[in-house]
């Protein structure tokens, strides 16, 4: 048995203390008084929170399906973990970081709601005042859940599963704390700004595609990548199951964020849907354009990028309006993957030109397309006369995105004067299922002794 060291030792330990001390928590009753919350609302919103929830198991599906087979069970846990390490940082401090009371817009005070402290008892929150705000705070978990979870696709293949742990967490705390405070908190810099952004685009797709992005750049290339070696996808499949697993959830990100069970929330529905069948086609389309033949993972992965593209702006647009961003979204980043193919970035599954550069045209376009008739309390866009609110997201864009590069840029870095970063080359070359968890996938192989090795052999068809 290999000698325990301290490394090792430390996250039971943290987890362990957090333990304890929940424990000497004053439990309270939830919401006394439900005179004052709405059932219907409360009914959506708890399927809502579940939608979302799904996303996470289905985003391991789409990513895990795209990997090679050697990592797929590790790269579809990355994406699961975070369930288990943001649920926790989130009752502890994470939710009162985003919905604390603010210290200058910038942040949340962390002693807020320390341990959930008054999230089961008191005021409901402020923009959500017909459900309680325990349910609200357990819907905006599922948003920070899968949020580091994306980031996963970037950097596949070639990175320790204890760093990013660590990564998840820092994220969390450093990035998505902060610009959910900015864009969601009405004390939030951004949201008194006055941009808009009604279900994460800056907060969840501009923030993880930028961390993304820095972390393909901190991990520096495959060794396959270098090599210029094809892999191919481990299951289409997967990727179908997975793509069909997030759009089914999306309807409860996008039209669970009008917070209540009304015309809004059923406007939202409605654009979610139609972007993502737009953006699926454009994709699929383009590449018949360029030549190629359709395609399963491009209808999947177009129709996911319609779905982020449409994310920050699913409450304030119309119906119509969203089949023009779901195509342009699309074209926008299947345009970016094929230059990033051509270049030295080894962004393994095209986080940042499909979740960073859609979130940024889901952000552009609320600027343009916003209107007032479908949401009185948001804007009219560019397209309506209205040029102040579209530089508005536009400055809104270009502080999340350098705000979320730049400091995820710098915990991976730290991460990596910790400990390292990427596994070894033997350990890559070996695949991260076995090096890192072992465990194998194992699709049409047989694992087979030959001179005390394991060897995997093709399954032989009885028919």
């Amino acid at each position: 048995m290999s000698k325990t060291t301290a490394k090792q030792i430390a996250p039971f330990l943290i987890l362990a203390t957090v333990a304890i001390l929940a424990i000497f928590v004053k439990p309270v009753a939830d919401y006394a008084d439900v005179s004052k919350y709405s059932s219907a609302d409360i009914a959506w919103i708890i399927v809502a929170t579940a939608l979302v929830f799904l996303m996470t198991p289905g985003l391991a599906f789409f990513y895990g399906g795209m990997v090679h087979r050697k990592n797929v069970i590790s790269t579809m846990i990355k994406s699961v973990v975070a369930a288990g390490v943001v649920s926790v940082l989130w009752v502890t401090v994470g939710y009162s970081l985003c919905f604390g009371e603010s210290y200058h817009g910038i942040i949340g005070n962390p002693m807020t709601h320390l341990f959930f402290k008054g999230v089961n008892s008191g005021e409901p929150w402020s923009l959500a005042p017909t459900i309680p705000k325990s349910l609200f705070s357990l819907f905006q978990l599922m948003f920070a859940i899968i949020t580091p979870g994306l980031v996963v696709g970037a950097v596949a293949e070639r990175i320790r599963f204890t760093s990013y742990i660590l990564f998840i967490v820092l994220f969390s705390v450093l990035v998505y704390a902060p610009l959910a405070h900015w864009s969601w908190h009405p004390e939030g810099f951004l949201f008194k700004m006055g941009a808009l952004d009604f279900a994460g685009g800056t907060v969840v797709h501009i923030s993880a595609g930028c961390a993304a992005l820095a972390g393909a750049l901190v991990l520096k290339r495959r060794q396959s990548h270098l090599d210029q070696k094809e892999i191919p996808p481990a299951n289409i499949p997967y990727v179908l199951i997975g793509t069909g697993l997030l759009w089914f959830g999306w309807f409860g990100f996008n039209a669970g964020s009008a917070l209540g069970a009304n015309a809004l929330a059923v406007s939202a529905f409605a654009t979610t849907n139609t972007a993502a069948a737009a953006a699926g086609l454009s994709w699929m389309f383009f590449d018949v354009l360029r030549g190629k033949k359709p395609s399963v993972l491009g209808f999947c992965i177009g129709a996911v990028v319609g779905l982020v593209a449409i994310t920050p702006a699913a409450g304030f647009v119309a119906i119509p309006q969203s089949i023009f961003i779901g195509v342009v979204a699309a074209i926008i980043s299947n345009v970016a993957v094929y230059y990033k193919q051509k270049s030295t970035l080894d962004d393994t599954l095209d986080v940042f030109p499909c979740h960073g550069l859609g979130g940024m045209v889901g952000m552009v376009l609320t600027g343009v397309f916003a209107t007032k008739a479908v949401n009185a309390a948001g804007n009219d866009g560019l397209f309506y006369g209205n040029a102040a609110f579209f530089f508005t997201q536009l400055k809104a864009m270009a502080i999340a995105a350098g705000y979320s590069f730049t400091v995820s840029f710098a915990i991976f870095k730290f991460i990596n004067f910790l400990i390292p970063i990427r596994v070894s080359s033997e350990e890559e070359e070996i695949g991260l299922d076995a090096s890192q968890h072992d465990e194998k996938y194992l699709q049409g192989t047989l694992l087979v002794h030959n001179n005390g090795a394991m060897e995997e052999k093709p399954v032989q068809s009885s028919h």
